[in-house]
């Protein structure tokens, strides 16, 4: 998970809102993504997106079902939905995201009857280092004036 806030740093180094994700299997990092929504004018830019893209040009493969994701936030419909679709072991993240979160909090998609996929959700994972992060980026984006623009405080 510290990798994952690495990654959460480096996204609000680039004015991004600072949500990072690394993905593991057999204790290594095989992909690693920070948002990139703002740089890539890409509403999918997600760092759970961006990490599993890295993930599966590593494997060789888009099923991952012997990965983990570490993600510094509780991500969202479109990324639960992503990381069930590659077959994720386990998703493990920090503070829980009430108006975007869906591994519990707004919806709980993976507990969704008839998927073809479980996936184990752990939350709270480094949740105060993660919410200080989110916390410092957005009071710093208030003080410029630009509250409310571009992605949501999830992703």
């Amino acid at each position: 998970m510290r990798q994952a806030l690495r990654e959460a740093e480096a996204a609000a180094d680039e004015r991004e809102v600072p949500v990072g994700c690394v993905i593991v299997s057999e204790d290594r990092i095989i992909g690693r993504g920070h948002n990139r929504i703002e740089a890539l004018q890409d509403p999918t830019a997600h760092a759970e997106i961006l990490a599993l893209t890295a993930a599966a040009a590593t494997a060789g493969s888009w099923r991952l079902p012997d990965a983990h994701a570490f993600v510094s936030l509780e991500p969202c419909l479109m990324c639960v939905g992503a990381l069930l679709l590659a077959r994720i072991e386990t998703v493990w993240f920090g503070p829980r995201e009430p108006k975007f979160g869906a591994c519990g909090s707004l919806t709980d998609a993976p507990a969704l009857p008839g998927l073809n996929h479980r996936m184990r959700v752990e939350g709270g994972v480094l949740e105060s280092e993660s919410a200080a992060l989110l916390r410092a980026f957005f009071r710093e984006r208030r003080r410029e004036g630009r509250a409310g623009t571009g992605p949501g405080p999830a992703d």
